[in-house]
């Protein structure tokens, strides 16, 4: 190939035997077994292993060289000899009779190791990410996002897209997440922001009069971290559609994602055609607009059922008159479960902020009762009553939850999860997708005591737009839609609002003036002015993608070189400082305030 190597380190077999080779890579691992020494030598194809005898003069080179030194070494194919072959290896059958070695690189001793997959600080991991993206879990997690990426690239494509890249730096937005801003030295005072997502620019790509629109875009938000979501940066798959309605849309998402998940996964989908479910129906029944439909257990309202007289559970009895609420999830067959299950439940729920989860088991002896701390304040016909509601049956139990509508979604959200984990009811074999629709357009806002919008200002409302009652903007749903995956929301997207005057009308619900659209949307505002055609998109996260096709949890698995929780590259030590010289010429001063 050239004069580092003949053959990459995954590449030779038992039709090279008796061959001169040389091979060039990374120092993984050595054996020393007195006379001989065995090491593997690894590149990003794969590995080779090599032996050497003690009287050969390059011997001690190898015996002092540390692991991951950069090694060239020319030698001849021979086969293993029997029992020794690796099965697990494309070069498993043969190995490499060292005859020279040359030194191309030596290493210093390691913060840690690449051999072996155990796990090692994330603080370790992220400095020396050079090191940690060497070892093999974490080299194919990347190469998998390589082929993901050219993947979407090649379907998008025939699916008749055309790809565009659109600008990074740009205006800064009212809406979302923080940006990060840009000093201009050229406009001095004013700043640019990077983009949280190409949205105005992919519209007014539509409004240019290109009819589909893709691209793999940077998207950057100032915003904290968490295991789906990292700081700072993400890439998603940005697209967008002229004269769609919202199955246009959802018509070539699935076609891609069913497709790729096929393609990058032995999974099976659960469902090939994504159930559509309504915001407000997602909310009532997973307590979330991300719901896991792996996961079989639904969240039910129990409310009316402490009005009775034959409940004596006077805690819950009293919050329900003040406006509380009580919902439930029932838990199949599960009158076997030791005191502690529950108890744990109960106990990670007060660890979660929540009061806790009441619980009991329906039972019946001579009568029905319900088994555990507050079941014997329920009589028998309000039983009755709670198992037609929750559809459950002799030997079901039941976690109670009381409160505030919000607090309740938010504590048996978690606890659904929570309590299927535990009984080992997900099944991880499996995609489950679906789409939440129906999104309120506007939502009261607690702290500010105003309305504002729920979800992305620029969406259009659902029906008739001549007969919208604007009196009543809570009533208001938009043609507004997320894609969720076992849990995990991919995308958000919605049919844009392409109309100026239903706009200003819009932004004026939440408290915009028709100035402060000008100023703010200026570009868009204009061009919809000279006719603007209906369109739509949607942008899944690339990163989520990647981290359920690698099934990981954690989103830097992933991620090539990601900050950590605090938003530092700890590899390229950023954010850091810069000179006075720099300041002064963008025109900025410092003034930090001490804590």
């Amino acid at each position: 190939m050239n004069k580092y190597r003949s053959h990459n380190c995954a590449e030779l077999s038992e039709k090279e035997i008796n061959q001169k080779v040389y091979l060039s890579g990374w120092l993984h691992r050595k054996r020393d077994h007195g006379n001989l020494l065995f090491i593997d030598l690894r590149d990003h194809y794969g590995l080779t292993q090599c032996v050497i005898e003690n009287k050969n003069k390059f011997f001690t080179i190898l015996e002092k060289s540390k692991p991951e030194t950069v090694l060239k070494i020319l030698g001849k194919v021979i086969k293993r000899s029997d029992g020794t072959e690796n099965q697990d290896l494309k070069t498993g059958k043969i190995e490499v009779s060292i005859e020279s070695v040359e030194i191309l690189s030596s290493a210093s001793e390691l913060p840690m190791p690449v051999f072996g997959e155990q796990d090692y600080p994330e603080e370790i991991r992220l400095k020396y990410r050079f090191l940690d993206l060497r070892r093999d879990e974490m080299h194919n997690n990347i190469i998998l996002r390589s082929k993901v990426i050219s993947f979407i690239r090649s379907e998008m494509l025939k699916l008749g897209f055309l790809e565009f890249q659109t600008p990074i730096l740009t205006s800064s937005s009212p809406e979302g997440a923080r940006d990060f801003l840009v000093p201009s030295r050229l406009n001095p005072g004013k700043f640019y922001a990077l983009p949280q997502a190409p949205q105005q620019f992919k519209q007014l790509i539509m409004v240019s009069g290109f009819d589909k629109y893709f691209q793999i875009a940077p998207c950057f938000r100032d915003e904290d971290a968490r295991a789906d979501r990292s700081p700072g940066e993400f890439y998603q798959l940005d697209l967008e559609m002229s004269f769609v309605e919202q199955e246009d849309v959802f018509n070539v998402v699935e076609k891609l994602m069913l497709s790729l998940f096929k393609n990058f996964s032995s999974k099976k989908i659960l469902s090939e055609k994504f159930p559509r479910i309504p915001f407000q129906e997602a909310m009532k029944k997973y307590g979330t607009d991300k719901p896991d439909l792996r996961n079989p257990l639904i969240i039910e309202d129990i409310t009316e059922i402490f009005k009775r007289e034959d409940v004596k559970f006077d805690i819950f009895k009293n919050l329900v008159e003040k406006g509380s609420v009580v919902k439930a999830i029932v838990t199949k067959n599960t009158k076997d479960k030791p005191r502690s299950f529950f108890d744990n439940i109960d106990r990670w729920a007060k660890e979660q902020g929540a009061s806790g989860l009441a619980y009991f088991t329906f039972e019946r002896d001579k009568e029905l009762k319900g088994k555990g701390p507050v079941g014997k304040f329920f009589g028998q016909d309000s039983l009755k009553e709670i198992m037609k509601i929750c559809n459950s049956n002799i030997g079901d139990s039941i976690f109670l939850a009381c409160g505030k509508p919000k607090e309740i979604e938010t504590i048996l959200s978690l606890a659904r999860d929570k309590i299927a984990k535990d009984l080992n009811i997900i099944n991880k074999d499996q995609f489950a997708f679906c789409w939440i629709v129906d999104y309120p357009m506007y939502e009261f806002d607690e702290k500010s005591k105003k309305i504002i919008f729920s979800h992305n200002p620029f969406s259009m409302p659902q029906g008739n737009v001549k007969k919208l009652n604007f009196e009543k903007p809570l009533d208001l749903k938009a043609y507004q839609y997320d894609i969720v995956c076992n849990g995990i929301e991919l995308s958000s997207g919605a049919i844009r609002n392409h109309l100026p005057d239903l706009m200003y009308k819009l932004f004026s619900i939440a408290g915009y003036s028709k100035k402060e659209v000008d100023e703010k949307f200026s570009g868009m505002i204009n061009a919809f002015s000279y006719g603007a055609p209906p369109h739509g998109g949607i942008a899944p996260g690339i990163d989520r993608i990647v981290m359920l096709l690698a099934d990981k949890e954690n989103i830097r698995e992933v991620t090539m070189f990601p900050m950590n929780q605090n938003a530092q590259d700890l590899m390229m030590q950023a954010p850091s400082d810069v000179t006075e010289n720099q300041l002064k010429e963008l025109n900025i001063k410092k003034d930090i305030k001490k804590n």
